[in-house]
């Protein structure tokens, strides 16, 4: 049954009693236009001009107080379901939580969610939650919350779905862009699941202003109606909750079993020695990589000759290693035809990429498929440049068309190669959070991404958002006549340094390439910035993990279906 929702955006000031009538207006406008569900910013409550803790805790709410009361009173006169979130006092001084209150038609608060996630300054004024995540029933649907920075990991949209979440409501008080243009339609896409997502906007002019734009997404990441990045305004749709449990490749291909790094303790992974800042002092570690974008074409020798040539140029233009698109020597649709002729040509493709790599002391990045006693599997092989193969990954998560004539593999890959430390990740697994996530908790600097793009989407949401949530290399080499019609990117770990734009903290740099064509693009990456994870003074995304509320994750019944409401996580080892 369709569902009328609503974003509200606008600024809360200092004039807690005027917030009150601002939301209770927004509240009125939503009910004239029939909207049953309205999602209002974050810290609707108050401006944040705390100086100290203390500060914001004395000007802080209780449930019980009249900001809240006034908004519960006002969601029963209506008979609207409202999500309001507020700067919410704990039980002592000076704890404070960035709260959402999800409250029904009877003016009832059924659910709330404390941010787990803190933007940045925020660490210095709030205290992050350490509960698990919840979802709740409603006669709309099922429910979920997530506030702002949680958008930022994967790891909280990701577990309320898991719970079986058909909407995401999520309160934003943002100044980044970078949130209406990837984090929240992402979420929304590889989660299945709707997005409500209201931003605070504007502000005293001579302040950096909030970046509005709030939006409501569908579960296949169609924006149905997105506000102003700089005027007040309510935006609306019409929804179909039931339309959130048919899901994604990127949520129904997950293998819980080979998640257990994202449930290890903080301090226990190999990227622990990763965390935090890199001292500006310490010498850089370069390493320059070629994306040699070339993919069947002709004939098949001819295209062999062609990934030869791409290999020997690189290396004289001074590369340590050149990545080579997802399955580059195979026409389409040859190796879905005769899997087994694919293994028998992939096995002289590799030698010869081998004899390519050693001499032109360059390391190759291929994929290609193999054999093993297991069967044939998709596989991505990095090549040293002594044209000794250094690791292989077989490829974990397979498509639909992959399942027809591949076996999964069973484990991830980062090798210690000498050009540094390199993960293996192959085509749509771009999608699916969890693959980024475990290779960079695994350690990896960078990670290879032999692609062919479905969508726009994959590179210029997906594969942004696993540097920018990891603070990892990423090298994206696509095949050149991929159906997305796009080409292959670079996305750079940016390194937090004083003075940035807020912006540039949280959006990595991007270079792309032209598609349809052979090009190269060759770029130089400074390892030491996959170390520097920080994305602002105080926020590192790995190290603020909670791993021990991320049992939905690990577990193998996790499936985003009603009856895992409320039922308790469990962890996997």
């Amino acid at each position: 049954m369709p569902v009328r929702v609503a974003a509200s955006q606008f600024f809360s000031g200092a004039d807690v009693a005027a917030n009150l009538e601002r939301c209770v207006a927004e509240m009125d406008r939503a009910d004239s236009l029939g909207v049953e569900l309205l999602v209002l910013p974050e810290n609707a409550n108050r401006v944040r001009d705390y100086a100290s803790r203390e500060a914001c805790f004395a000007f802080a709410e209780n449930l019980d107080g009249a900001f809240v009361s006034g908004v519960r009173s006002h969601a029963a006169a209506l008979g609207m379901h409202v999500v309001v979130n507020v700067d919410v006092r704990g039980a002592s001084s000076p704890d404070v939580f960035i709260t959402s209150l999800l409250i029904d038609d009877r003016g009832e608060i059924v659910g709330t969610h404390r941010k787990h996630v803190l933007w940045d300054y925020e660490y210095t004024l709030f205290t992050p939650c350490d509960r698990p995540f919840e979802v709740f029933d409603t006669s709309l649907g099922r429910i979920g919350m997530i506030v702002c920075a949680d958008g930022i990991v994967p790891e909280a949209a990701r577990c309320v779905a898991l719970l079986g979440a058909q909407i995401i409501c999520n309160s934003l008080n943002s100044r980044g862009p970078d949130e209406m243009r990837v984090h929240e339609p992402l979420r929304a896409m590889e989660n299945g699941c709707y997005m409500i997502a209201a931003n605070t906007v504007g502000g005293p002019p001579d302040g950096w202003p909030w970046t509005g734009g709030s939006q409501v997404i569908g579960p296949d990441g169609t924006v149905l109606a997105q506000a102003s990045e700089t005027e007040e305004q309510l935006v609306m749709a019409d929804i179909d909750p039931s339309c959130a449990d048919a899901k994604p490749f990127a949520f129904a291909a997950r293998r819980p079993e080979l998640y257990g790094v994202l449930r290890a303790p903080i301090d226990s992974v190999p990227a622990a020695a990763m965390y935090g800042a890199v001292d500006a002092a310490v010498a850089p570690r370069p390493m320059r990589a070629a994306i040699a974008q070339v993919s069947w074409y002709h004939n098949d020798d001819w295209t062999l000759g062609r990934a030869q040539l791409q290999i020997s140029y690189a290396a004289r233009r001074g590369a340590h290693v050149a990545v080579l698109p997802e399955l580059f020597c195979f026409r389409r649709g040859t190796v879905e035809a005769d899997p087994t002729g694919a293994a028998l040509r992939s096995d002289h493709v590799l030698a010869v990429l081998r004899q390519a790599a050693l001499e032109s002391r360059v390391h190759v990045i291929a994929s290609l498929v193999a054999r093993s006693n297991r069967g044939l599997h998709h596989r991505a092989v990095l090549i040293g440049d002594d044209g000794a193969l250094v690791g292989v990954y077989d490829k974990t998560h397979l498509s639909d068309t992959e399942s027809t004539w591949a076996t999964p593999g069973d484990r991830f890959t980062v090798c210690d190669a000498r050009i540094g430390r390199v993960g293996l990740m192959i085509g749509d697994e771009v999608w699916i959070p969890e693959v980024a996530r475990c290779l960079a908790l695994l350690g990896a600097e960078v990670i290879a991404h032999p692609c062919d793009w479905d969508r726009w989407q994959a590179r210029d949401l997906a594969a942004t958002e696993r540097t920018e949530e990891n603070r990892v290399h990423l090298l994206s080499c696509a095949r050149t006549d991929n159906i997305a019609r796009i080409g292959s990117q670079a996305t750079i770990a940016d390194r937090f340094q004083p003075g940035q734009p807020i912006a540039l903290m949280r959006y990595p740099t991007a270079l792309t390439t032209r598609t349809g064509f052979e090009e190269q693009l060759v770029v130089d990456l400074d390892l030491n910035d996959a170390h520097s994870k920080m994305m602002g003074w105080h926020l590192d995304p790995l190290a603020t993990r909670t791993p021990h509320l991320y049992g939905p994750m690990t577990d193998a019944s996790s499936t985003g279906q009603p009856d895992r409401v409320g039922v308790p996580a469990r962890q996997v080892v």
